[in-house]
C-alpha cells in the first residue's frame, strides 16, 4: 500500500465499505465451495441429483452473490476514483497558480500538463484497481486459511508456509520495479517537457533550418523513454510468470498431499474436495495484486507527485494572513536573503528596504543582479531563507493567499490561454460584467485593436486562435490588471521583448495603471526611472543604492554608471 493512499479524501469510508463487501464476498466463496463439494461428493456416492437440489440452489445463490459483491466493490471504487481525480484536478490547478511562475518554470510546463492529463488518468486506474485488491489480500486469504485449517490442518499448514514466501518474492520484485518505474517517470517527464517546448518553437526551428537536427534530439529522448519502458515490462512479465508458477506449485503440493491421504483412506472426499476448491481462491488475491502491481505503479507515482505539489501549495496557503494594503500602509524588508536550491551563492543578500504608501518603485541593475528574484519574493512566489518582511510593522509571509490576492503580476511574456479576449481579460475576475471588461479594454488601449477583429472582444486568441503580437499580449495583461484593480502591482521586465516604439505606446497606459497603487517595476530600460518615486539599484543580489532619479544622478554611483552605459536608451 502506498504511504500516501490514506491522504485521499474519503478513503477511510471507501476502505470500510469495500472491506465489508469483500468480507461478504469471502463468505459467498466458502459457501460456494462447500455446496459444490457436497453435490459432487453425494453424486460420486450414488445419490440422486434430485436430492441435491437445495445444495445446487445454494451454490447458484452463492455464486451470484459473489458476482454481485464483486460488482459492488468495483462500482464503489470507480465512483471514488472519479470523484478523487476531479477534486485533485481542481486542487492541482489551484496549487500551480498559488506556487507561481517560478515553480512552473522549474517543473516544466510539459510535466505539469502530463500530471493534469495522463497522470490523473493513471491515478484513477490505480485507485480503481488497487484499493479492492489490497482490501482483498488483507481479508480473503486469512478467512479461507482459517476455514481450511478447520477442515484439514495439514493443508492449512502448507498454505500458511507458502504465503510468506510469495510475499517476500513480491517485495523483492517490487523494489526492482520501483527503480525502473522511477527511471521511466523521469524519462517521461523529460520527454513531455521536450515535446511541449518543441511545439512552441517549431516555427522558429523551421525558419532557422534546424528542424531536421531537432528531430534527431527528439528521437534520442524518445529512445531513452522506450528503453526504460521495455526494462519495466521485462520485470513485469518476469514477476507475473514467477507468481503464477509458485502459486500453481503450492496448489499442486496441496493437491498431492490430499490425493495421497485419500488413497490411504485417512481423509474423506468431501473435505479434500472442499480444500482443493478453496486453495486457488486463497492465492487469488495475491496473484491479482501481482498482476496489477506494475499496471498501477505509474498511477501511484503520479498520485504521490500530485499530492506533493498540493502539499507544497498548502504550506504556502498556511503561511498566515497579511493586512489589506491601503494608502497609508508600510512595507519593510529586513536583511532578507534568498539562496536557490542547488546554488551555493545566494541570489539575494541582506536586502533591506522600507516603503510607505502608494509609490512607484523602480528596480534596476545589470542582468543577473537579482531583479526577478526580488520581484518573486515580493509576490510571494519565492520564500526568503532568512530575514523579516513586515507589513504595517507586523511580520508576515508574503506567500500567503491574503497577500497574493492583492497583487497583479505582469511578466515579460504574459500567458494568453485559449479563449476569447474577454475570457483572457477576466483572468483575475471571472465574474466581471461585459461593461467592466470593455472599460478595461479601453483603459489598456486595446479598443482600436479589438475593433479590427471580426468578432471584436469575442475573438478567439491563444493556441488555435488569433496570434497576438508582443505589444498586444501586454495590453491584454494590462487590461487584466485594470479590471482586477488590485492595490499592488508587480512588473518583471514587462517591456523587455518589445521594440522601443511599442514600449513608449504602453508607457502612458502603465503609468495610468499605477495611480493610487504600490508598484514595483523591474526593468533594465532606464528611461522609465524618471517616473518612479523610488529607484532601487541592485548589483550581485544586493541593494547598492536607493533614491529618486535626480538624487542618484547627483551621487554618480552605480545608477549613474548604468545610465551612461544606456545613454542611447535613456536621458
Amino acid at each position: 500500500m502506498g504511504r500516501n493512499l490514506m491522504a485521499y479524501q474519503g478513503i477511510k469510508i471507501v476502505l470500510a465499505v469495500v472491506s465489508g463487501l469483500i468480507l461478504l464476498q469471502t463468505a459467498a466463496i466458502i459457501l460456494q465451495a462447500k455446496w459444490l463439494s457436497d453435490v459432487i461428493t453425494s453424486l460420486f456416492h450414488g445419490e440422486s441429483l434430485g436430492s441435491k437440489v437445495p445444495s445446487i440452489c445454494g451454490f447458484i445463490v452463492a455464486f451470484l452473490a459473489r458476482q454481485f459483491f464483486a460488482f459492488a466493490v468495483k462500482k464503489v471504487c470507480l465512483r471514488f476514483g472519479e470523484r478523487t481525480v476531479e477534486q485533485l484536478r481542481t486542487d492541482l490547478l489551484e496549487s500551480i497558480f498559488a506556487l507561481g511562475p517560478r515553480f512552473t518554470k522549474k517543473e516544466g510546463t510539459g510535466n505539469l500538463v502530463t500530471f493534469l492529463i495522463e497522470g490523473l488518468s493513471k491515478l484513477r486506474n490505480y485507485l480503481e484497481l488497487f484499493i479492492p485488491k489490497m482490501a482483498a489480500i488483507g481479508i480473503t486469504p486469512w478467512i479461507l486459511l482459517a476455514y481450511v485449517w478447520m477442515n484439514d490442518s495439514l493443508s492449512g499448514l502448507i498454505l500458511l508456509v507458502t504465503m510468506p514466501i510469495l510475499i517476500i518474492f513480491m517485495i523483492l520484485l517490487g523494489l526492482a520495479a520501483k527503480k525502473k518505474i522511477d527511471d521511466r517517470w523521469d524519462s517521461y517527464r523529460v520527454l513531455s517537457n521536450h515535446f511541449v517546448d518543441s511545439l512552441r518553437g517549431l516555427e522558429t526551428l523551421k525558419f532557422l533550418g534546424r528542424s531536421r537536427g531537432h528531430a534527431e534530439t527528439i528521437e534520442k529522448v524518445s529512445g531513452r523513454y522506450r528503453k526504460s519502458t521495455m526494462g519495466t515490462l521485462r520485470i513485469a512479465f518476469l514477476s507475473t510468470f514467477a507468481l503464477d508458477f509458485f502459486t500453481m506449485l503450492s496448489v499442486a503440493i496441496v493437491a498431492v498431499t490430499l490425493g495421497l491421504r485419500l488413497v490411504d483412506g485417512t481423509l474423506l472426499l468431501e473435505p479434500a474436495l472442499l480444500v482443493l476448491l478453496l486453495a486457488p481462491e486463497y492465492f487469488l488475491p495475491i496473484r491479482e495484486v501481482g498482476n496489477d502491481y506494475h499496471a498501477t505503479l505509474d498511477g501511484k507515482e503520479a498520485g504521490d507527485a500530485i499530492l506533493k505539489v498540493i502539499k507544497q501549495a498548502e504550506t504556502v496557503s498556511r503561511a498566515g494572513a497579511a493586512p489589506e494594503w491601503k494608502a497609508d500602509s508600510s512595507l519593510e524588508l529586513k536583511c532578507v536573503a534568498v539562496c536557490h536550491e542547488g546554488h551555493d551563492e545566494p541570489a539575494l543578500k541582506d536586502i533591506s528596504l522600507a516603503i510607505k504608501g502608494n509609490k512607484k518603485v523602480g528596480i534596476v541593475g545589470a542582468s543577473g543582479a537579482g531583479k526577478s528574484t526580488f520581484v518573486d519574493v515580493l509576490s510571494g512566489f519565492l520564500s526568503a531563507n532568512k530575514g523579516q518582511i513586515c507589513v504595517n510593522e507586523k511580520e508576515v509571509k508574503l506567500a500567503c493567499q491574503d497577500w497574493q490576492q492583492q497583487t497583479a503580476y505582469i511578466p515579460q511574456h504574459p500567458f494568453i490561454f485559449q479563449g476569447t479576449i474577454k475570457e483572457n481579460i477576466r483572468f483575475y475576475c471571472p465574474n466581471a460584467t461585459d461593461e467592466q471588461v470593455l472599460s478595461a479594454i479601453e483603459l489598456a488601449g486595446l479598443t482600436g485593436i479589438v475593433n479590427k477583429f471580426p468578432n471584436k472582444e469575442d475573438e478567439l486568441i491563444g493556441d488555435g486562435g488569433r496570434v497576438l503580437s508582443g505589444g498586444q499580449a501586454q495590453r491584454v495583461a494590462l487590461a487584466r490588471a485594470f479590471l482586477s484593480n488590485r492595490p499592488l502591482l508587480l512588473l518583471d521586465e514587462p517591456t523587455a521583448q518589445l521594440d522601443i516604439e511599442t514600449e513608449y505606446e504602453l508607457k502612458d497606459v502603465l503609468l495610468r495603471l499605477a495611480e493610487n497603487k504600490l508598484m514595483f517595476f523591474a526593468s533594465h530600460r532606464l528611461h522609465w526611472m524618471k517616473d518612479m518615486d523610488v529607484i532601487v539599484v541592485m548589483d550581485k543580489g544586493r541593494i547598492v543604492e536607493t533614491g529618486t532619479h535626480y538624487e542618484l544622478l547627483h551621487r554618480q554611483g552605480a545608477y549613474y554608471r548604468l545610465l551612461r552605459v544606456q545613454m542611447g536608451d535613456a536621458s
